[in-house]
């Protein structure tokens, strides 16, 4: 049976899991097999600067983080589901891979 794997990915949590939320009702109306979401390594990128502009003065510092939180799902699929997979709405800034895969 063909599978979809669907890839969340976005720094704000609140929006992979509304989407995640969305999805899980799809597969439970539609009846397909679900597995998921599988939360994975959430990157965080970090920056560092001097709060001084020009470097003189007391060496205080500034630190910024950026977290991108990650989840996977794999839905078995069938034409129905996928084309409500397909309508379901994506929020700015989340970003979404759909890739079929043959189990």
């Amino acid at each position: 049976m063909p599978k979809a794997r669907i890839k969340l990915a976005s720094i704000d949590i609140n929006k992979v899991n509304e989407v995640c939320n969305s999805i899980k009702d799809i597969a439970e109306k539609t009846g397909v097999d679900m597995r998921g979401p599988i939360p994975l390594p959430t990157k965080r990128m970090r920056v560092t600067t001097r709060k001084s502009p020009c470097g003189d003065g007391k060496a205080s510092w500034e630190r910024y983080e950026m977290r991108v939180h990650k989840r996977l799902i794999d839905l078995g699929i069938d034409e129905r589901a996928l084309r409500l997979v397909m309508r379901v709405p994506i929020p700015e800034g989340l970003n979404i891979e759909i890739e079929m895969i043959e189990s």
